[in-house]
């Protein structure tokens, strides 16, 4: 795949509407390639002042490294003037059209150029789509040095690449070009052609926001309008949409319309409304929202509204996100809206949210404590005669299998964080529990 600022030529000026030649022939993303840091626009979090890009490169000394975001964000751009600040010969392969012989033959040569002085920058395009065989191939070589990985991607890496990788390099998240960043992109086309983009205001506006934070996508936008446009027109929105075949999206993924509707989405199930949510799910879906990203959102519904008052719910919704794995789009939407419907028509209890908040805190202030040795395992001899297992009942041969036993360390003494509520499949719960605890007091006087 090509990126934002492919070329290592500098940029020129020539009309990019002319006639095709050598020049015209380059996208304009490839001409507006930045020559240093300081020209990547979107990313100053990175590559400004005190950016962890531009500290490594002071250091000229880098590790392997994850590039996470969007696509047009520059990662590809970013890792070729890694590898030229550091002197390091750069290398690509993309994980869609490579194997493992082709990573052999990278090695192999990074391994030459070593022997020579040399190191080698490898960026790997698409490095989620290598399967986990194919990552571990890259262990060894980054661990003696042969190579510096830079990995691209635009999967969540936790999801998408194995521990072991991932424990080798740093992420470094690329964010979604804002619009004052698509903005000065633009700004810059102009003064690289020598041409103001024949468009009104507002349509300059809804230019911006159909690159939906896609910095090659507005370049190759603006190209699309300058060839278009007739001599001495100036398009307005409507015109712009019409020539350019796209519409504006109804919010900007990466900004706060995102947050906002995956919030509404979100309380809407929480709050049983059925109705709102398929709205709310359906004006994510129309806006072109990641699906695996709502399906996730569905996911964390289920156990942290609904959770046991509806054991299903998780059920449901984890079907939900495999039946549009399996279904793709548009199909696998409605298994989305199904999962949405019943999550906002389940009964709802944060009990085990609560519960797994409380036990959190819990484990961390209370620290290190041993088990009661009681329901310890006593492999050897030595942990036999020190205790170990000692006085355990097997609660299956205990009347109604109920022990009644004490399992918390003597330090905390019995502890109650688990309330289930009174509403669904928590009713059935909070009985047995009830039920339990009658049992564990009157098996204790017994005692």
């Amino acid at each position: 795949m090509s990126d934002l600022f492919a070329s290592a030529e500098p940029p020129s000026a020539p009309d990019p509407g002319r006639a095709p030649g050598a020049e015209a022939a380059r996208p304009l993303a490839d001409r507006l390639r930045p020559q240093n840091l300081s020209e990547v626009v979107g990313q100053e979090h990175l590559t400004g002042e005190g950016g962890a890009l531009t500290r490594l490169l002071r250091g000229r000394s880098l590790g392997s490294l994850i590039f996470w975001g969007p696509p047009g964000t520059g990662k590809t751009t970013v890792a070729r003037l890694l590898a030229q600040g550091t002197n390091l010969h750069f290398e690509q392969i993309s994980a869609i059209f490579s194997g493992v012989p082709d990573l052999r033959k990278v090695f192999e040569a990074a391994r030459k150029r070593r022997a020579t002085g040399q190191g080698t920058l490898l960026f790997v395009d698409e490095i989620h789509r290598f399967n986990r065989a194919q990552l571990d191939a890259f262990l060894p070589v980054m661990e003696d040095g042969t190579v510096t990985l830079v990995g691209a991607t635009t999967e969540n890496p936790s999801f998408e690449l194995n521990a072991a990788l991932l424990s080798r390099a740093r992420v470094l998240l690329f964010r979604a070009l804002d619009p004052g960043a698509i903005a000065r992109l633009l700004v810059r086309a102009e003064a690289l052609t020598g041409q103001a983009l024949p468009l009104t205001e507002e349509a300059r506006g809804v230019l911006v926001r159909m690159a939906d934070g896609d910095g090659r996508a507005a370049l190759t936008l603006a190209e699309e309008v300058w060839r278009s446009a007739q001599p001495g027109e100036t398009l307005d929105a409507e015109a712009l949409q019409a020539i350019v075949q796209r519409r504006a999206p109804i919010y900007d993924k990466a900004q706060e319309g995102h947050y906002n509707l995956i919030s509404a989405l979100h309380k809407t199930v929480r709050g049983s409304d059925p109705d709102a949510a398929l709205y709310y799910l359906c004006r994510m879906l129309d806006a072109g929202e990641d699906r695996l990203f709502i399906a996730r959102r569905l996911v964390r519904m289920a156990v942290e509204d609904i959770g046991l008052a509806d054991p299903q719910a998780l059920v449901v919704a984890n079907a939900a996100k495999d039946a549009f794995d399996f279904l793709g789009s548009p199909e696998g939407e409605l298994a989305l809206a199904q999962a949405a419907i019943y999550l906002a028509c389940a009964p709802k209890s944060n009990a085990v949210y609560e519960a797994y908040k409380a036990a959190t805190r819990l484990a961390k202030e209370a620290g290190s404590l041993p088990p009661p040795r009681t329901i310890l395992n006593a492999p050897t001899k030595l942990m036999k005669r020190i205790g170990y297992g000692e006085g355990y009942r097997y609660d299956h041969d205990e009347p109604d299998a109920f022990s009644g036993q004490d399992y918390w360390p003597d330090a905390l003494g019995r502890q109650h964080l688990y309330a289930p509520t009174e509403r669904g499949y928590e009713t059935r719960l909070a009985e047995r529990l009830d039920r339990w605890e009658a049992l564990r007091k009157q098996r204790r006087g017994e005692g």
